[in-house]
């Protein structure tokens, strides 16, 4: 499968598609308005969620002609959340660059980036295919497709925060099943289906910090 037909990829243009329209109709109270997520005003979750295009665009350098170490969204979420994992030593961190991104980037900018430049960046790479390995910081190699899947379960996932706190109609159909899907993936699968069907009392959720 190339990056044109990649279903992953479709979905997350259209939720930062659907996020850009969100921003765009926003009055200007709304972006000072508190989430349900302690650290984050509506702001500074656009702020934390917008795509960065030069991350896109940086994909193609980091390339290699190698096997990925983790192949898809679930094997990061994994490393992740695991104990001492990334999500729990580095989210004070995440927290504070989304503050700092906030406090400097208007909300213009911010609708932009859901808009115009992430979807460039993203169309950029149609010659990328899902299966591509590419160099990671922290997991030595991944897929350009588990990369595509984590960024469609942030952008689901947080922009369910955002309707918490500013209203609007649900997530697209396909991300939120998409999204169910991951996440059920990143648990024990006999943990996950005892408990799911009342076999067992053992605490499975969350997956993610």
């Amino acid at each position: 499968m190339n990056s044109q037909n990649d279903p992953v990829r479709v979905l997350l243009a259209e939720a930062w598609t659907s996020w850009a329209e969100r921003g765009a109709a926003l009055a200007a109270e709304d972006w000072d308005r508190p989430t349900r997520l302690p650290e984050w005003t509506v702001r500074e979750l656009f702020a934390h969620v917008a795509p960065v295009p030069e991350m896109f665009t940086g994909l193609r350098a980091a390339v290699l002609d190698t096997p990925a170490e983790v192949a898809d969204g679930a094997g990061i979420l994994r490393a992740y959340n695991r104990p001492g994992g990334i999500a729990h030593t580095a989210a004070g961190q995440v927290a504070e660059a989304a503050k700092r991104t906030a406090e400097v980037a208007e909300p213009a900018v911010l609708i932009a980036r859901f808009g115009v430049e992430g979807p460039a960046a993203l169309a950029g790479l149609a010659d990328l295919p899902p299966g591509a390995t590419v160099a990671h910081p922290l997991l030595g190699s991944v897929t350009v497709g588990a990369l595509g899947e984590v960024a469609l379960m942030e952008a689901t996932v947080h922009l369910l925060d955002l309707i918490a706190a500013v209203g609007g109609p649900p997530p697209a159909e396909g991300a939120l099943h998409f999204t169910r899907a991951l996440l059920a993936e990143v648990a024990d699968p006999v943990a996950f289906i005892e408990a799911a069907t009342g076999r067992s009392a053992e605490a499975v959720l969350p997956v993610l910090r």
